[in-house]
C-alpha cells in the first residue's frame, strides 16, 4: 500500500524506465511528485484546454493525440469542460466529436494574438500540452531529426506562456513544449531542444503514456474508475483511419514511436496495478 506521493514516484519511474530518448536523464532535474501535482491541478479544474498534434509527413503522428483523447475523455467523465487544441489535418479529423480549438496561426506573432483571444474567451483553469512541438531558442520548430518543421507547425506555445492559470506539458524527447523548464539537461541531448517552459513538466518514454500516468492519479484522487475505460487500441485505430502515422517509422500503423500496440497496453496494465495499490489505503 503506497501513499499518493509514493505512487506518483513509482509512476514517474515506470514511465521513463526504457529511457528511449533520454528522459530518465531529465527526471532528476524535476521535483519528485510532478505527476501527482499535475493531477491535483486537473482534479481542481473546471475547464481544461489540451493541445496536441505533432506534424509528420504532411499529417500527424499517433503519439500525442492518443493520450490527449484519453485524457479528454477521463476529464469529461469527471465533469470537466474540455477543449482539444490542434491544427489541420488533425483538427478536421476530430471536429464534430470533441470540443475543438483549431490552431490556425503559423506566425509566432499571430500565434500569440490567437492564444490570448482564445484564453480570454474560454478562461481555462488549466492548459495541458501533450507532444506539441515547442519553439526553439531561434524561434523555429524542429523534429527529432533536426529538420525545420516551422512551415507545418501551428503555434500553441503561447497558450501556455500567456495562460493566467497553471500549465502542464508532457514530452518524450526534448523538442516539445515545456522542455524549456529543464533547458540545461535538454542541451545535453542529441536534439534541437524547445525553449518554451511550463509550470509542471511531465516526462515519459512515450508522451501518450504520460497522459495515462495522469489518468492513473486522477483515478486515485477522484476515486473513480478511469483507466479501465481507456481504449488504447480503439483510439489508435480511430486515428489510423483518419491518416495518422507512427512518428518514428512514418507509416500508418497501430504503433507509437516505433513501439507495438502491446507495449502501450502493458503500460496501462502496470498503471492499473499501481492505482489499485494506492486505492486500497
Amino acid at each position: 500500500m503506497m501513499t499518493e506521493h509514493a505512487t506518483s514516484e513509482a509512476i514517474e519511474a515506470l514511465l521513463v524506465e526504457r529511457n528511449l530518448r533520454g528522459m530518465a536523464r531529465l527526471r532528476p532535474a524535476l521535483e519528485a511528485g510532478y505527476y501527482l501535482r499535475a493531477a491535483r491541478t486537473l482534479a481542481a479544474a473546471e475547464t481544461v484546454i489540451i493541445g496536441t498534434g505533432f506534424p509528420v509527413a504532411d499529417t500527424f503522428e499517433t503519439d500525442g493525440p492518443l493520450g490527449a483523447i484519453a485524457l479528454y475523455q477521463a476529464l469529461t467523465c469527471l465533469g470537466k469542460d474540455c477543449f482539444l487544441a490542434c491544427a489541420a489535418p488533425l483538427a478536421k479529423a476530430l471536429a464534430g466529436e470533441f470540443q475543438m480549438i483549431e490552431l490556425k496561426a503559423f506566425d509566432i506573432h499571430e500565434g500569440r494574438r490567437e492564444a490570448k483571444a482564445n484564453l480570454a474567451r474560454i478562461a481555462p483553469d488549466a492548459v495541458v500540452s501533450i507532444e506539441r512541438p515547442g519553439l526553439a531558442a531561434d524561434g523555429r520548430y524542429y523534429n527529432m531529426r533536426g529538420e525545420d518543421i516551422s512551415a507545418q507547425s501551428a503555434v500553441f506555445d503561447y497558450y501556455l506562456t500567456e495562460a493566467p492559470c497553471p500549465t502542464i506539458a508532457i514530452g518524450d524527447g526534448g523538442n516539445e513544449i515545456g522542455m524549456g523548464r529543464v533547458h540545461d539537461e535538454v542541451a545535453a541531448l542529441d536534439i534541437r531542444g524547445a525553449a518554451t517552459s511550463c509550470d509542471e513538466l511531465l516526462v515519459a518514454d512515450v508522451s501518450n503514456w504520460g497522459a495515462y500516468g495522469l489518468i492513473a492519479l486522477l483515478e486515485i484522487l477522484c476515486d473513480r474508475a478511469l483507466l479501465e475505460h481507456v481504449d488504447h487500441e480503439g483510439i489508435l485505430t480511430y486515428l489510423s483511419h483518419h491518416g495518422s502515422v507512427d512518428g518514428v517509422t512514418r507509416e500508418n500503423t497501430l504503433t507509437e514511436d516505433g513501439l507495438p500496440l502491446s507495449d502501450g497496453l502493458e503500460v496501462l496494465d502496470r498503471l492499473q496495478e499501481l492505482s489499485a495499490g494506492a486505492a486500497r489505503q
